[in-house]
C-alpha cells in the first residue's frame, strides 16, 4: 500500500484503507478468540467440567480481554506521548502477536496445570494491546468527511466487524467439518490463530506506513488528534462525555455477542444441530451484515446518526423479546434468529463507532474516542456470553430479553443526555 502523497491532501477514501485495514485484522484475531471460547477451549482448559460449567469458565477468560482495554489505551497514550505513534503502534501490535501466537502453542491443562493461568494472563495481553493499538485515524476519518456523507464514512470502519467474524467463522467450519475430532482439538484449532498472526504483521506494516507519512501525520497534527493526560479529560467536563459516549451504542454493543458466541454456546448444549452446520449459518449471516451494513450509513445520513442510533436500538429492544422463541423454536426459529440478529448487528453496528466523538473537546477528542469505545465494549460485550449463559441455564432464555432491552435503554437514556446537552 502506498501513502499519498498529494500537495500535503489526505483524502477521506485514503484515510478510510487505513481503517478497514487495521480494524479488519484487529475483528478476525477477536473473532478468533471468541469463537475458539465455544469450540475449544471448554474441552481444552477444563476438561473435567460439566459441558455449562466449562463453557462459563471460559467466557470468564474471554472477559479479560475488555477489562484490560482502557488500561492499554492509556498505557499506550503515555508511551505516545515519549516515543511516537510508531513506537506506541508497534509494541501494541508486538503484544497482541506474542499473546495469539502463545495462545496457539498452548498444551490443555491435561499436559499442564499452568496452562489455564497462561491463556489468562495471554487474554489480558491480548487487551492491553487492542487497547494500546489506537492510531487515532478512525476519529480523522469522522473530522474530514464531508458533512452529508459522514454517516456512510462511519459506516466504512466498521465493516471490519462482520468481515472479520465471517473470515474467522469460515475458517473454524472448514477445520471442524474436515477434520477428526481428535485432529481439531489437537492442532486443528491452532491454525486460525497463526493466520490472525499473520494478518497482525501485515496490518502493523499497512498502519505504519500511514501514520508515519508526512501527510498524515500533518492531518492528525492539525486536528489536535494527540494525547492528553486522563487528569485533563476528566476536569475539562469530558467525563461525562465519555460516559455518554459509552452508552450511546450499548445495543449495538450488546448485540454482537448475542449473535455470534452466545447463540453457539447455547445451541451446542440444548441444541441436536451440528456445531459445523451453525457455523455455515453464523458466516451465511456474517454476509447478510456486511451486506445491510452500508445502508446503515445512507440512513444516518438521511435522518441524522442520532435518530439511526436510536430507532435501531428499539428494533434490538424488539428482536430480545423474540429472541427466546426463535431460539427455542428448532431450526427454522434458530435460523431466522441468525438472519434477523445478523442483519441488525450490521445495521446498528455500522454507526456505533464515535457515535458522540465530536462532543469532545478538540484536544480531548483522541483519549475520549478511545476509551469511549473501550468502555462501551467493557459495559455492554465483556461479560454478555457469561452472564446470558448462566441466567439462560438457570432461568430460561427470557435473559436474552432482558439483557438487549438493558441496552436499549441504555442508548436511548445516553443519546437523550447528549440531546439535552448539546441544546
Amino acid at each position: 500500500m502506498s501513502p499519498p502523497h498529494r500537495d500535503g491532501a489526505v483524502t477521506p477514501d485514503d484515510i478510510a484503507v487505513g481503517v478497514v485495514v487495521g480494524r479488519a485484522s484487529e475483528y478476525f484475531d477477536f473473532f478468533v478468540y471468541g469463537l475458539a471460547s465455544v469450540l475449544v477451549f471448554p474441552a481444552l482448559f477444563f476438561p473435567g467440567q460439566p459441558p455449562l460449567q466449562a463453557l462459563l469458565a471460559s467466557f470468564t477468560v474471554f472477559a479479560l480481554a475488555f477489562i484490560a482495554r482502557p488500561l492499554g489505551t492509556l498505557g499506550g497514550m503515555a508511551v505516545q506521548r515519549r516515543f511516537g505513534r510508531g513506537a506506541k503502534l508497534t509494541l501494541a501490535m508486538f503484544g497482541l502477536g506474542t499473546a495469539t501466537c502463545t495462545m496457539a502453542l498452548l498444551p490443555g491443562t491435561a499436559e499442564w496445570s499452568g496452562a489455564v493461568m497462561l491463556l489468562a494472563a495471554c487474554r489480558l495481553l491480548q487487551g492491553l494491546g487492542i487497547g494500546a493499538s489506537w492510531d487515532g485515524l478512525p476519529s480523522l476519518l469522522a473530522m474530514n468527511a464531508p458533512a452529508h456523507r459522514r454517516g456512510w464514512y462511519a459506516m466504512l470502519g466498521q465493516i471490519g466487524a462482520p468481515v472479520g467474524f465471517g473470515l474467522a467463522a469460515a475458517l473454524y467450519a472448514y477445520l471442524w467439518t474436515h477434520l477428526s475430532a481428535e485432529d481439531f482439538l489437537g492442532w486443528g484449532w491452532r491454525f486460525p490463530f497463526f493466520v490472525a498472526f499473520a494478518l497482525n504483521v501485515v496490518a502493523l506494516f499497512a498502519r505504519l506506513q500511514l501514520v508515519l507519512d508526512d501527510d498524515y501525520a500533518d492531518a492528525l497534527r492539525q486536528n489536535e488528534l494527540e494525547p492528553c493526560d486522563l487528569r485533563e479529560l476528566l476536569q475539562s467536563g469530558g467525563g461525562r462525555t465519555l460516559l455518554i459516549g459509552a452508552f450511546a451504542a450499548l445495543a449495538s454493543f450488546a448485540l454482537v455477542h448475542l449473535v455470534t458466541v452466545f447463540p453457539l454456546s447455547w445451541l451446542s448444549l440444548s441444541s441436536p444441530r451440528e456445531l459445523g452446520e451453525l457455523l455455515w449459518l453464523q458466516v451465511a449471516g456474517a454476509l447478510v451484515a456486511a451486506a445491510v451494513m452500508p445502508l446503515s450509513g445512507w440512513l444516518a445520513d438521511r435522518i441524522g446518526r442520532r435518530t439511526t442510533l436510536g430507532t435501531l436500538s428499539v428494533a434490538i429492544g424488539m428482536f430480545g423479546l423474540v429472541s427466546p422463541f426463535l431460539l427455542d423454536g428448532g431450526a427454522a426459529g434458530q435460523n431466522l434468529f441468525f438472519l434477523l440478529g445478523f442483519a441488525l448487528f450490521g445495521l446498528s453496528y455500522g454507526q456505533a463507532a464515535g457515535a458522540v466523538a465530536s462532543a469532545f473537546a478538540a484536544r480531548l477528542r483522541y483519549l475520549g474516542a478511545a476509551l469511549s469505545a473501550d468502555l462501551a465494549w467493557l459495559v455492554g460485550a465483556a461479560c454478555a456470553p457469561v452472564v446470558v449463559l448462566y441466567l439462560s441455564a438457570h432461568h430460561g432464555l427470557g435473559a436474552v430479553s432482558l439483557y438487549l432491552l438493558s441496552g436499549m435503554a441504555g442508548t436511548l437514556a445516553a443519546l437523550g443526555i447528549h440531546k439535552t446537552l448539546a441544546k
